[in-house]
């Protein structure tokens, strides 16, 4: 039986040709139910180049940040499953399929896809800063979560509807430090998780800031750990989470008003 796939695009000041070529090149390969384009503080003049893509673009006029662009998408999707990948294609399209695979092939609930693992194919690589920043992370994060991976950041993941819906309401990153609270609480919440190497080239003119990141992820992944810990209700993190002002969920925070990051 075949399962039906939703994509979500999250596009912040995108290369609207290059998004536009990606778009046409997921529904050509992939063919999915929905590609969804989730457009942030767009000018006027991007909307009009997107509104002709095979897509359905939702539009929000602040800047939400990646996880909270994703999340909104993935609220509007109804398919069996769902999956993500960044606008500027650094993720080829047959990189995404084989992300999907395993998902598809009902092998696990969550795919990863990955960069750092020993069997992918970088082709552009980013600058030394950006490098070194990934390479840090990576080395902290598989200290501090219970699930180590080569990549936790990725542009590129999909998993079941079901996985979806049981972790929904434990994330709170709105930023680029989404996907690994993603992996942490995933895996906290006993959903099987594969790694997936892919092609992956570094595409100029990201919106990331080095300085800024590595603060914010530093940050995350504690935030992240304490999640993850509070799903496996660990006493301790009960009790500090007990003396904290209770924090709206990303879904909580999607509603009327735009979350901005």
């Amino acid at each position: 039986m075949s399962r039906s796939v939703g994509v979500v695009v999250p596009a912040y000041r995108p290369d609207v040709d290059r998004l536009s070529a990606y778009v046409d090149a997921l529904t050509e390969r992939l063919d999915p139910e929905t590609i969804r384009v989730e457009l942030d503080a767009p000018t006027s003049e991007v909307v009009d180049s997107v509104s002709s893509l095979p897509a359905t673009v939702n539009v929000s006029p602040v800047r939400r940040g990646k996880g909270a662009a994703i999340t909104a998408g993935f609220e509007a999707l109804s398919t069996d499953v769902l999956a993500f990948a960044d606008a500027d294609g650094s993720t080829p399209v047959g990189s995404l399929a084989d992300v999907l695979a395993p998902v598809l092939a009902d092998e696990t609930d969550l795919a990863v896809g990955s960069r750092r693992h020993p069997d992918a194919t970088v082709t552009s690589h980013q600058t030394f800063a950006r490098r070194r920043l990934g390479d840090g992370f990576a080395w902290l994060a598989k200290r501090l979560l219970a699930t180590e991976l080569y990549d936790y950041q990725c542009g590129a993941k999909a998993m079941t509807a079901e996985t979806w819906a049981g972790i929904r309401g434990h994330l709170y990153e709105p930023g680029f430090a989404w996907d690994v609270e993603l992996v942490a609480v995933a895996a906290a919440s006993n959903h099987s998780l594969v790694e997936v190497p892919v092609e992956w080239e570094d595409r100029p003119g990201s919106t990331v800031s080095p300085v800024r990141t590595s603060f914010d992820l530093a940050r995350s992944l504690l935030s992240a750990r304490h999640r993850a810990k509070l799903i496996r209700e660990d006493r301790l993190h009960a009790l500090l989470d007990a003396r904290r002002s209770p924090t709206p969920s990303l879904i909580e925070r999607l509603g009327p008003d735009p979350v901005e990051e």
